[in-house]
């Protein structure tokens, strides 16, 4: 299989989420079916399914999580060179030429990326577009509304 970047802490937060599926979830699940047990007929104890379900659901999500932390190749933004480039993980800071409004975005792996607090996938359409380039460098981007032109102002690798 492919490797998939992360940076650190997206790996952190994937670790800290597993250690409390299994820590704090999974007991509390299984104690909710023993406890679902002792009512009786199982056929008709919805207390029962509903644990059972919400067990399938935990289990699944730490078979997930264990998969893409196998199959992550963790980069440490910090470590980089500082060449001034946008790469995986490095904090851009760009300015809409159109209205000059300004953005921050970090380029981050697939599974961290979160366009609300400025995380922004490494196969989304402006990171494609701004990786390789560098500080005052302009970008077009082919966004659903149209191209969006912006200019570099900063890249920081933090």
């Amino acid at each position: 299989m492919k490797r998939a970047p992360i940076t650190v802490q997206g790996a952190e937060r994937l670790r800290a989420e597993l250690k409390r599926l299994k820590t704090v979830d999974r007991p509390t699940v299984i104690k909710a079916i023993a406890e679902a047990r002792g009512h009786g007929d199982l056929s008709e104890n919805a207390e029962y399914h509903a644990a059972r379900e919400q067990q399938g659901f935990i289990e699944g999500r730490i078979g997930e999580i264990e998969s893409r932390l196998s199959l992550a190749e963790v980069i440490d933004v910090a470590s980089l060179p500082k060449s001034g480039k946008v790469v995986f993980g490095t904090t851009v800071d760009l300015e809409h030429l159109a209205d000059g409004a300004k953005v921050t975005y970090q380029i981050v792996g697939d599974d961290e990326a979160d366009i609300k607090q400025g995380l922004i996938a490494i196969t989304s359409p402006i990171a494609r577009a701004l990786i390789g380039k560098q500080e005052g460098d302009e970008v077009d981007v082919q966004a659903p509304g149209g191209v969006r032109q912006y200019e570099i102002v900063g890249v920081r690798y933090i």
